[in-house]
């Protein structure tokens, strides 16, 4: 009896230094940044990740403390906003990878995360005005996510690392796979550390609205530096 390989992904094949990888690596630094902002400063609420938001809405109903219903619902209603818009601009394009758009979608985010910095230099994170802060960076995250789940390039999705833990574990020559994409993976993983470590230090500090600042500017330069 013969056993087939794991199946692979079907989405295009680039190489970890083309121009679009590059640009996606860039943007999961991005991601690391706002997870470390919306969870710790902005009461433990995901704007990027809303598997755990899904788990927090459930503890919070739960009764236990420290976590918001209402914070988490307006992430996940923001980020279903944002990735209805992006779905919406993609069935439009005849070009599903155009430069133009992708361009377009990145900036997009950037103005999006300055406009929150903007409110969090304007006010602190406390009470109400955590919400339209929450809001701006959910809406930013669903045009993100729906424009790289549209390009389907395997282990670079930029928000969510489980499949891509998995395949680094599950594809090892130790579990008697090949490897493919490995270094892809680790990459992935790291960008993520390397995003979340400063943010997570700059929320600590009470510089929430400078670490905005940091992923605005870091979503900008990606958008302005990608081209294919």
């Amino acid at each position: 009896m013969t056993t087939s390989p794991p199946p692979q992904s079907s989405g295009p094949q680039i190489r970890d230094r083309h121009p679009l990888a590059l640009a996606l690596f860039g943007l999961t630094l991005v991601s690391g940044l706002i997870d470390a902002v919306s969870y710790l400063g902005l009461g433990h609420v995901f704007t990027a990740n809303m598997t755990g938001n899904v788990v927090v809405i459930a503890f919070a109903l739960a009764g236990a403390p420290g976590f918001s219903v209402v914070g988490s619902l307006t992430s996940l209603a923001a980020f279903l906003l944002g990735a209805g818009l992006a779905g919406r601009l993609a069935t439009r394009q005849t070009a599903v990878r155009s430069p133009a758009r992708l361009r377009a979608a990145f900036l997009l985010e950037a103005v999006l995360h300055a406009a929150a910095a903007v409110v969090l230099f304007v006010r602190s994170p406390e009470g109400a005005v955590q919400y339209p802060v929450i809001a701006l960076l959910a809406l930013a995250m669903g045009i993100r996510n729906a424009t790289v789940r549209s390009l389907g390039i395997p282990d670079l999705t930029t928000t969510v690392l489980t499949l891509t833990l998995t395949g680094l574990a599950a594809d090892s020559r130790l579990a008697g796979g090949t490897a493919p994409r490995q270094r892809r993976k680790v990459l992935s993983v790291a960008t993520m550390l390397a995003g979340a470590a400063p943010g997570a230090v700059l929320v600590l500090h009470g510089q929430i609205a400078w670490a905005l600042v940091a992923s605005a500017v870091l979503a900008g330069a990606t958008a302005l530096l990608y081209r294919e």
